[in-house]
């Protein structure tokens, strides 16, 4: 767990306190940690959150939605990385989705030079190759350049994790 060395402090009416702090003892919560709940979702919660736009398409046209995951999987650092990916629910996510979301996640494990989550090696590489570009002629460039994790599980995209094309 990690040390909570900082402090913020808020003003509030006392009628505003006294709310607070009943919200907090029917959630059975002290007010600090109360506060943080709704103001800090916890990095997992973050991450299945981007898993569930991606299935849900909630964002239009949907590669924002993986725009969104790339970022926020860059955004981690090694301490939050581990337990933000630590358990996903995937089953709304096609076998592309499901790999495309494991080969992000080893290759960001990678940089970090921490281990992936056991979860990714339960998703099989998808039978046949998958290109991230209908251009025919893009191929060999794919085929070469894709980052190793992509390529394992038989994607071949010009780019992994914390780039942009």
């Amino acid at each position: 767990m990690l040390q909570k060395t900082e402090q913020l402090q808020i003003r509030l009416t006392p009628r505003e306190k006294a709310a607070v702090k009943q919200a907090a003892l029917r959630d059975g919560m002290d007010m600090s940690a109360w506060v943080l709940s709704r103001c800090l979702a916890p990095e997992s919660a973050a991450f299945q959150r981007c898993i569930d736009e991606i299935a849900a398409q909630v964002r239009a046209p949907k590669h924002i939605a993986w725009a969104h995951c790339n970022d926020f999987l860059v955004s981690l650092k090694a301490d939050l990385f581990e337990p933000a990916v630590a358990n996903v629910a995937l089953e709304n996510l096609d076998a592309l989705a499901q790999n495309l979301i494991a080969a992000m996640v080893e290759e960001r494990a990678s940089q970090l030079g921490v281990p992936a989550p056991d979860w990714t090696m339960a998703i099989r590489p998808l039978a046949a190759p998958w290109f991230g570009s209908d251009l025919k002629a893009l191929r060999l460039h794919l085929l070469t350049q894709s980052p190793i994790p992509y390529r394992r599980r038989n994607l071949f995209v010009d780019a992994g994790v914390g780039a942009r094309v």
